[in-house]
């Protein structure tokens, strides 16, 4: 099971990509009124499809990452996640975008699903809504491309999913007040304090992470021991913590 700092830092990560999300598909929507019958029906099933599509990603992900079972990619992983929180961090405090490179190369694997998701515009019921969500779920996004990886570092379809569960949860704020035109809650999501706070916060996180996964590399690395022999190192969910106390 996940650990309570991973769940916290999902949906900080959700949270504080506010200004992200609302450049990225904020246009989307703000205008899912147009052509609907019930807007609130169809502000609820388009976020719905985008959470599922974050979800089912990071179950996958993390199917595939946890399919491999190997030390050293073990190790590798945990690296990872650490590397990634240092870098949605940064891009959160805007010190440092470079995870925008992930969005460059998500473009064109994004571009045939754009084009198949116009067909759900203008939205007039709500199942469209709910298919332009699970499409929309797949945008090249530097934010949701690092999310999933590092989800993925968990090494389990339900650990991953559930973390990307949060990191969906974690954006509706911003997104909701957006599709029904609270502004008031948009200011305060964006509002410099709290993006420093967060984001320096994944920062010390994934510094942490690093620590941890150099302080027990060369028990990661041993052979795995036979069940009941003492000190066995228990699996780590990704803020990279093991679950057994040292």
């Amino acid at each position: 099971m996940i650990s309570t700092a991973d769940g916290l830092a999902a949906l900080g990560i959700g949270l504080a990509g506010a200004g992200h999300c609302l450049g990225m598909c904020g246009g989307i929507a703000s205008a899912l009124s147009l052509g609907a019958g019930n807007r609130p029906l169809t502000t609820v099933a388009y976020h719905l499809g985008r959470v599922c599509s974050y979800t089912a990603l990071g179950a996958a992900l993390g199917f595939l990452a946890g399919s491999i079972n190997l030390a050293a990619w073990t190790l590798g992983l945990r690296y990872l996640a650490g590397v990634l929180l240092i870098a949605m961090g940064l891009a959160i405090t805007d010190w440092w975008r470079g995870i925008s490179v992930l969005e460059r190369a998500g473009a064109h694997l994004w571009a045939p699903v754009q084009k198949f998701s116009g067909r759900f515009l203008p939205i007039r019921q709500a199942h469209h809504a709910l298919a332009l969500g699970l499409c929309w779920g797949l945008m090249p996004c530097g934010l949701i491309y690092s999310a999933l990886a590092w989800s993925a570092t968990a090494q389990s379809a339900t650990e991953s999913a559930l973390l990307m569960l949060l990191f969906g949860l974690g954006t509706l704020p911003a997104m909701l007040a957006t599709s029904l035109g609270a502004a008031r809650i948009q200011t305060l999501l964006r509002r410099r304090g709290l993006k420093l706070f967060i984001g320096i916060a994944l920062i010390f996180a994934g510094l942490w992470t690093l620590y941890i996964t150099q302080s027990h590399r060369h028990h990661l690395l041993m052979p795995l021991p036979t069940p009941g022999a003492a000190g066995s190192i228990e699996h780590a969910a990704p803020g990279g913590n093991p679950h057994a106390h040292h």
